[in-house]
């Protein structure tokens, strides 16, 4: 192996270290999101509700989860937000 070669192993190396760490760091939001959004499908399915799935409601479920999601329905069922 040349110089070169390592080199380019060594950077790949440290690229993939720190996509692992990325996608380690942001995959508990990943799932807030999914089962946030979830939970606002069932309610909207379920009993009816209408919340307007914009990127601010994407980030309130990812960091609250399930309470996030709940606050949402909340809001979008007193007219306050998240109205579609």
């Amino acid at each position: 192996m040349t110089g070169l070669e390592l080199l380019v192993l060594v950077l790949v190396l440290v690229l993939v270290l720190a996509a692992a760490r990325i996608v380690r760091a942001i995959s508990p939001f990943i799932v807030n999101a999914v089962v946030g959004l979830l939970v606002l499908y069932l309610a909207q399915a379920l009993f009816g509700f209408a919340v307007a799935v914009t990127p601010v409601t994407i980030a309130i479920v990812a960091v609250g989860g399930v309470p996030g999601s709940l606050l949402v329905l909340a809001l979008s069922f007193f007219g306050v937000g998240f109205v579609p």
